[in-house]
Order: structure tokens, then C-alpha cells, then sequence
């Protein structure tokens, strides 16, 4: 469905974020719009979506508000409202949120009111197919991770042009004016095996929930927003190229050999490449060179 598209498409650059039901912890992002919504929900283990227009909106929301009669964009709105709120770790007070697995997918109950009068909503979540999981969590993570990897890189190099800069200073007889500015110049190998050491078990054990932090989260956005701009312009490009046009029919199968390329040449002349020596001069430099090499060891 083009629609399911296009609400997948914005939803690519939204970026994940922590949230809890109860004590289980989740990784969520969603999107929402006047003609319907699209919502992703991990715990790490598994990761679950569900992608509805405004007319199975409109249909569900009739069955779980016998009472409710409001129009689907104004209910859509109240839903992002709601979601945004969670997903930004501020809940509405009056809203409560609840999760349900089933049949290998999940459940996300909402009980929330409007003008005082009690809604209440389910997300109905399958299970995601590969390429979605690919593409919302594996390659944006790959992607950050060498991103913070050059930036690492980058910091060390600076750390160290700064050392250099201090010890020119200190040659040049300049001190400090308060001792406990003083520090160690900076020694990238003792410095990632102390990291490994100290800082890495304890930013493993903070748990799952807190997997994307805000600047995390800006920095999925980033990388997300470069993949999307990549594939916008490759449909450009596709688009005015158009499809690649099919080869012609020649009977072989695949390119003749130089060898052969030759033979049919000299066959439309009205002689073969080694009856006459006289008519070797004539050919072509080009043609001479490719002869020579008939194998990759050769």
C-alpha cells in the first residue's frame, strides 16, 4: 500500500526511545498523521509494528467507544498527542498504558478520556518482517557505531595536538597558574584499556531501557536523515534514467572473445588471420594486444 510507504518512509527519522509498561522496558517510535499512523515497539528480543489507515481507525475505534462519536482525524490527533507524550517519558497523568503478548504478537492498550468521557484504544502489533528490523534498527546502528567511531578518532588526534601545543608552551618557560589544572598528556592505548576496564561493565549493566539516550537519539536522526536523503536521490536518479535497456539478441551468450573478433574481421575480408603473413601490418594495434594475454597467467 503507497500510504503504508510514505508512513514508513517518515517514520524512519523518528528516533527510538525508552518506555515502560509495567516492569517490562520497550524501545518504541511512531507516526502519526491525519489518514493513519505507524508505530514500532522492541524489547530487544523481538520487535513488533502495526501500520493502520483512518479507515480501520475509524472502524476500531467505534468497537472499543460504544459511546464515542468523534471523527477519525480528531481521534488520530488525540493518539499522537498521547504517544508523544510517552515517548518523550512525560505520560499524561490521566492516560494509563498497558502490554499484552499473544499469539506471537503484542498487544499496547491506551485508557485515556476526552472532555471527561473515557476513551480507549489498542494497538494491535505482528510481528516486523527482516528488511524493517534492518532497516530501523540494524543499519542505523552500524552506521552510528562507525560514526562515533571516526569521532573517537578525531578527538584522540585533537587530544594530542593539544599535548604538543602544552609541552611548546612549557618549553617556552610559560607555568600554571593553579596546579590542579595540570594534566597527564594523553596516551591513547592506556586510555582505551582503562575504558574497557572501568567505564565499559558499567555503561553494559544500566540496562536495556536506556539503549538510546538524547544525544543518541539525535544522532539516529542524523544518520537516518542521511539514508533518506541517499534513496531519495537515487529515485531521482532512477526516475530520469529510466530502466536500463534490454540487450540486443546475437546469438551468443556472451561477449566474443578477441580471438574471435578477429576470425569474423578477417573472414568479411576474404581471408583467415594466419594464411597471409602480408595482411598481419594491417591490423590494428588494439586488436594485437588482447591476443596476447589469452590467460589470467599468461
Amino acid at each position: 500500500m503507497e500510504g503504508s510507504e510514505e508512513l514508513e518512509s517518515s517514520l524512519l527519522t523518528q528516533p527510538w526511545a525508552s518506555v515502560c509498561f509495567g516492569e517490562s522496558a520497550f524501545l518504541a517510535k511512531a507516526w502519526f498523521r491525519d489518514t493513519g499512523y505507524i508505530l514500532l515497539i522492541s524489547d530487544l528480543s523481538s520487535v513488533w509494528y502495526e501500520s493502520a489507515d483512518a479507515e480501520a481507525v475509524g472502524q476500531r475505534t467505534k468497537e472499543l467507544n460504544k459511546r464515542l462519536t468523534v471523527q477519525v482525524s480528531s481521534f488520530l490527533h488525540r493518539l499522537r498527542n498521547l504517544m508523544c507524550l510517552l515517548l518523550a517519558g512525560q505520560p499524561d497523568t490521566a492516560t494509563s498504558f498497558s502490554c499484552h503478548h499473544a499469539a506471537g504478537g503484542l498487544s499496547l492498550h491506551v485508557k485515556s478520556e476526552i472532555s471527561g468521557l473515557p476513551i480507549y484504544w489498542a494497538f494491535h502489533c505482528c510481528p516486523a518482517p527482516v528488511e524493517m528490523v534492518s532497516r530501523h534498527l540494524v543499519r542505523p546502528l552500524i552506521r552510528m557505531s562507525l560514526v562515533l567511531q571516526y569521532q573517537v578518532q578525531k578527538l584522540a588526534s585533537l587530544l594530542l595536538q593539544k599535548d604538543a601545543e602544552i609541552e611548546d608552551y612549557r618549553e617556552s618557560g610559560a607555568t600554571l597558574s593553579r596546579d590542579r589544572l595540570q594534566t597527564e598528556p594523553f596516551q591513547e592505548e592506556a586510555f582505551q584499556q582503562n575504558f574497557m576496564a572501568e567505564s565499559l561493565p558499567r555503561i553494559c549493566g544500566a540496562g536495556e531501557g536506556q539503549a538510546f539516550a538524547s544525544a543518541l537519539q539525535q544522532l539516529y536522526a542524523a544518520v537516518t536523515q542521511q539514508e533518506a536523503k541517499q534513496a531519495r536521490k537515487r529515485q531521482r536518479s532512477e526516475d530520469i534514467e529510466g530502466p536500463a535497456p534490454a540487450a540486443e539478441t546475437t546469438g551468443h551468450t556472451h561477449p566474443p572473445s578477441p580471438s574471435q573478433e578477429d576470425e569474423t574481421a578477417s573472414s568479411s575480408k576474404g581471408t583467415t588471420p594466419a594464411s597471409s603473413p602480408a595482411q598481419k601490418p594491417r591490423l590494428p594495434a588494439a586488436k594485437a594486444k588482447p591476443k596476447k594475454a589469452k590467460g589470467l597467467f599468461s
